[in-house]
Order: structure tokens, then sequence, then C-alpha cells
């Protein structure tokens, strides 16, 4: 099977990847090798292919310093079925919650979606094409063809068999007049003419129901397919009336279901997942402390023992089929300030062998993330308050200074990372954003000043009460 992944060169990933992180470079380009490395792997021959095995990573950095962004642009740049999870979510075999092996439940459940949406995308067009003709014989329901008096006189009745396929007129119609008309209310509902006319559309409902139980792998969602248990009980079909302007999205998504082959859906879902599949596993090093003795802690050793099979390599039983995880990438994140890496048991420790110290932020790296990524925090704020008609701007200094007010309270407080920044932001435009629809200033510009005396008690604030916590 030739699977789609993406095969961009690890230069053009660290180059998408610097569109939204600032700094950590060696992070970016772990992750850029590991991607490209699928790639590579992708195109040996099978015999070759299946022993060549992905290095799993493990981020080492403080809270706040990109792991998790990291993750989050990795998934939308593989073109590959991706979860990310928390290890603190897992509990080992015995105990209540979920157990490690619904990560990769998980996993297949979004390739089964990847795949969904592929094959829908695929036939879009002949799905578009086949609900445009059925509202149109909506629409000929509301707009029959025209049929001239004479013509009625020579017509003679249609026999009932044909009659029900021209249901719109009791006579027989010229098959080019029908066309012709046909051709008119489909430019006319291209035009949006017809867009508040009320039609009606016919709802396939096939019985499926979801059900939450426990089995050996733990909470599982089970299917009812009533349709398959009852042969005698078909899929539950219903008449809703909605305007024309709404059709499309109704039975566009019924008329692809109906086009795309579901018979090897699953089947394609689990072998995206075994050869492409990645799993981005965060807090790893909650579950690392070493604790003595009974209590909340007592399954976190337990966690790694579970984990420990899966990234190794092992089978898992899902709703979808067995899934092998050989070929699965694990890449692994924690701050490691209560623990550290050694604290994990050393099988585990062996199978993350790439590991990446990412760096913790300061002044000037708050300066750059205030402006210049895709997503800068200062543009997202100018787009919200743009709704309202109001356009912000800042000074330079005023920004530097933003920085420099997180940057002391991440040193003197607690260190969260980049996200005090939007703390800082949150206070600055606290008024404005609440004041923004009724003030009649619509352009605001931030001076130095301005910014010293909005954050000035900031510090003392949340120094306060951090002494309280």
């Amino acid at each position: 099977m030739n699977l789609p992944i993406e095969d961009l060169t690890p230069r053009q990933i660290v180059a998408e990847l610097d569109k939204y992180i600032i700094g950590q470079d060696n992070a970016k380009r772990a992750i850029a090798v590991a991607l490209r490395n699928r790639f590579r792997r992708q195109q040996l021959p099978d015999d070759q292919r299946a022993d060549i095995l992905p290095k799993n990573i493990l981020m080492i950095g403080p809270t706040g310093v990109g792991k998790t962004e990291i993750a989050r642009r990795l998934a939308q740049l593989a073109r590959a079925p991706f979860v990310k999870v928390e290890a603190t979510k897992f509990t080992e075999v015995g105990y209540v919650g979920r157990d490690v092996e619904s990560m990769v439940r998980d996993l297949v459940a979004t390739a089964v979606r990847l795949v969904r949406q592929e094959r829908m995308n695929a036939v879009q067009e002949a799905a578009r094409e086949s609900a445009v003709e059925k509202i149109l014989d909506q629409l000929e329901e509301h707009f029959p063809v025209p049929v001239a008096e004479d013509e009625v006189e020579k017509q003679p009745e249609l026999p009932s068999e044909i009659h029900d396929m021209f249901h719109w007129s009791g006579q027989a119609v010229d098959p080019e007049v029908r066309n012709a008309h046909r051709a008119k209310l489909r430019a006319e509902y291209e035009e949006g003419i017809h867009k508040d006319l009320l039609i009606e559309v016919e709802i396939e409902d096939n019985g499926s129901q979801f059900l939450q139980v426990f089995t050996p792998q733990g909470m599982e969602e089970m299917g009812l397919d009533i349709g398959n248990l009852n042969p005698n009980f078909g899929a539950k079909r219903s008449f809703r009336k909605v305007r024309v302007r709404d059709a499309m999205g109704v039975i566009l998504e019924q008329e692809a279901e109906r086009l795309i082959d579901s018979g090897t859906l699953n089947r394609e879902a689990v072998e995206r997942t075994e050869q492409t599949g990645i799993i981005f596993l965060d807090e790893l090093d909650k579950v690392a402390i070493k604790t003595q003795g009974a209590g909340p802690d007592v399954s976190r050793e337990g966690v790694q023992r579970d984990l420990l099979p899966i990234i190794e390599g092992s089978t898992v039983a899902s709703k979808f089929g067995p899934v092998r995880t050989d070929h699965i990438l694990f890449v692994a994140a924690g701050a490691f300030h209560m623990s550290k890496p050694s604290d994990l048991i050393p099988e585990l420790q062996g199978r993350l062998p790439i590991r990446v110290q990412l760096e913790s932020l300061g002044e000037n790296e708050f300066r750059r993330i205030l402006r210049e990524p895709k997503n800068a925090i200062v543009g997202q704020y100018q787009k919200l308050l743009a709704v309202d008609g109001v356009q912000i701007e800042f000074e330079e200094d005023a920004l530097n200074e933003v920085a420099k007010v997180a940057q002391w309270v991440n040193s003197n407080v607690e260190n969260i990372g980049a996200r005090r920044l939007h703390t800082m932001m949150e206070r600055l435009l606290e008024d404005i954003l609440f004041e923004a629809p009724e003030i009649d200033q619509k352009t605001i510009r931030f001076t130095v000043e301005m910014v010293r005396e909005r954050l000035g008690d900031l510090s003392d604030d949340e120094s306060a009460s951090h002494t309280v916590v």
C-alpha cells in the first residue's frame, strides 16, 4: 500500500515549525529527522522496511517552552494518524481507570476518521453533483415543467410506471423541454434564487448506537448495528423540511458516504496506524516520581511497566481489528522538575533513545513570541478587537516592557514559560476587551507608560497570591 506521508525535507519541516515556535532548535531538528525517517522508510522495499524501527524521542523541558505546541504542529505536518495523551490519565492494570492500551485504540479511531475524510474528499465532486440532482428533483416539484394547453390535448396519459418517474405532471413531456427546464432550474439554484424555498430532504439513520462497556482491555465503545442484527429492520428513513440553502450540507455527506468503499476502510485505517501513526505522550515525568509504600502514587511504576510493551512493540486489540505497535512513533515529553529521566525504569529509558533538552524562555524569546509567529499573541488580540471595530497598536518599547515584566514574574514567582505572556496581555487589555463595543475611541496605541501603569502592580499581585498558596 502506498501510504500518504509528508515528503518535506528536514530543513523544510524546521521552517514550518519556525512559523509558530520560537527557539528550541534542537527539538525541531529531532522532530524533523523523525518525520523524514518515516518518509524514507516508506520508500524501501517491504522486506527491508520491516527491520527499520522508529527512534522514539523524549523531550525534556520546563512548562510553557513549546513541547505541546511542537506536538500540535507535528500533527498538522505529519499527514498521519496522531493523538496526544497525558501519562497521568493512565493507571496500572488492575486499578480503576484507563489502561495504556487505550491510547493505541484512540489512535486507530483517529485513523478511521482520517481515512473516511480522505475518501469523502476524493468523491466530493461526484457527491455534490448527485446532491444537486436531488435538490433539482425537489425544485421540479415546486416548479413543474410548463406544458402548453394544446400539448395537453395532444399528449396521452402516461402509464403508471412512467407516471411515477415524471410525477411533476400527469402528461408526457418532451425530453428536450424537460432538460431545458431542468437546466434553467440548475442555473437559478446556482445563482441562489430559490435559497429560501422549503424542500423535503430524506434523512437516513442506519440504526447504529454506541454504548460504553467494560472489557478486559478497559473502557470500550461498543457499536450496536441494529440493521445487521435484524435484517427486517432496515435503515430508518425520515423526511425533514429545510431551506434550499441548507439542503446541500445535509445531502452532500449522505451522498459521499454512499460513494466511498466502506468495506476496506477499517483495514486501511489499521494499516495507516501501524505504519505511520504517531503518539505524543505528555506529562511522562508525572509517572517517573519514585514513591514508597501504598497511596495514590502506587501505580506510577506500574504505568511505566505497562507502557514498555506498547513502545517496544506488541499487538493491541481494538474494535477495528488487532493493531501492531512496532512502527508507531512515540514522542514523550515532560518537565522533569520534580524528577529526572533516570527515575524512569531502565527498560523504558532505552526505548526513548533520542533525548532533547528544551531551553527555558527568556526576555528575548518573549519579545519574539509577541511579534513573530504566524499566530502571534498580539495579532490574536488585534483580530479579536477588530470585530468590535477597535484597532490596537503597540510601540516597540511597549512590547519590550511586556516581555520584561513577564520575565521578571517568571523568575521571581513561578516559571510558567510563554503562558505568562497571556496573563500579561489579559491584564493589559482587560478594560478594552470589556468596553470595546461601547467605547468611542476606536484606535488605541499603547506606550511604555501605559504598559507600566497597567502592569505595575501585577508582580505584587502574583507574589502575594503565590505566598498565600
